[in-house]
């Protein structure tokens, strides 16, 4: 049976591009790996068997560019990446199913809490999970405990995340930052915990990883850690959260306790390190989208392995062609040696 997969927003997700490949490979199955983007330029787009332009997540006709591209393409499954597209396509995952596509992705009241990390952490919080305690600029108390930790309220990669050490600087970045909110500064190591749940929000595969350095808010070097607390913090999130398909928790631990700080319900940009460790998330999604029954695997990884990134290239001509497509449009990419 075949089964063509869409990667939206595809961007540098090359990684993901070739597990998804390899997967289909690893299965025996026939399929295609087809991609969005709104930028031909982007590196992903290069490794894809098609791609295509689309219009922004915002734009109106998303939506309707997808299920156009769905039909052209007889796409099976879509694979959304980024945060800001969850809701939607957990809105409209229905009327995808009704076309045969499975989408994904968690339930729009699991996007919606964690695509704002202060209804996240209130959430958890008040679900009895440890949850990094959170505030709204109005919600402060008026001598707050320093230092602490301001950021979007609604944002990734890192983006305008600032701890904050002295009062005049808390003052300042609430007024810079647009939309903050404010967490209690977790002073531990970091992790990342790869959680994949089957569309009836069973866990399957649980992976924590150790964000040993990170730049621009992925990881760079990093190792897997059999660490049951952590396990536990991501089984305890998905008995309050109806999870499906991929999410990350992303934690600290101070004193021995992990507490959360965001989650992040689609795949981590450190992926590769959990499918190396033998947790294939894609192929695992792969045999769902098929029907196949796939049992848990809670702790079935291998522990202690490290990933180092490093930074690669793709080499593009007719850029001038590639960038005057049109919206909606078939992107024929080919990367050059």
């Amino acid at each position: 049976m075949p089964l063509n997969v869409l990667v939206t927003a595809v961007s540098r997700r090359v990684p993901l591009v070739r597990a998804f490949r390899h997967a289909i490979n690893a299965l025996g199955i026939r399929g295609s790996i087809i991609a969005t983007d709104v930028n031909p330029l982007s590196p992903g787009v290069h490794f894809c068997d098609r791609a295509y332009k689309v219009p922004l997540s915002s734009d109106p006709g998303y939506l309707d560019a997808i299920a156009d591209l769905c039909d052209a393409e007889d796409i099976g499954l879509i694979v959304p990446t980024i945060d800001e597209e969850l809701p939607l396509f957990a809105s409209a995952s229905r009327r995808f199913a009704k076309d045969g596509i499975t989408v994904a992705v968690s339930s729009r009241e699991t996007t919606l809490i964690c695509h704002d990390k202060f209804t996240t952490c209130t959430y958890l919080r008040n679900a009895g999970i440890a949850a990094a305690e959170s505030f709204l600029p109005r919600t402060l108390p008026a001598e707050p405990r320093l230092p602490m930790f301001i950021k979007p309220r609604q944002g990734r990669g890192s983006i305008g995340a600032v701890p904050v050490r002295m009062r005049e600087h808390l003052d300042f970045f609430l007024g810079y930052v647009e939309d903050p909110v404010v967490q209690e500064f977790l002073d531990g190591p970091e992790y990342t915990i790869d959680l994949l749940c089957d569309f009836g929000g069973r866990p399957i595969s649980v992976v924590p990883r150790q964000r040993v350095v990170i730049r621009a808010g992925v990881i760079d070097r990093g190792r897997t850690v059999s660490d049951r607390n952590l396990i536990d913090l991501a089984l305890d999130c998905a008995r309050v959260l109806p999870f499906a398909g991929p999410i990350n928790i992303q934690c600290r631990t101070v004193n021995g306790r992990p507490t959360v700080f965001e989650i992040n319900p689609r795949f981590s940009g450190g992926i590769p390190l959990t499918i190396a460790a033998g947790a294939d998330f894609p192929q695992l999604l792969l045999q769902m989208t098929l029907g196949h029954r796939v049992e848990p695997a809670i702790g079935q990884f291998t522990s202690d392995l490290w990933m180092t990134n490093y930074e690669s290239s793709v080499f593009v001509d007719r850029v001038d062609e590639l960038l005057a497509i049109p919206q909606r449009s078939f992107l024929e990419t080919k990367a050059v040696a």
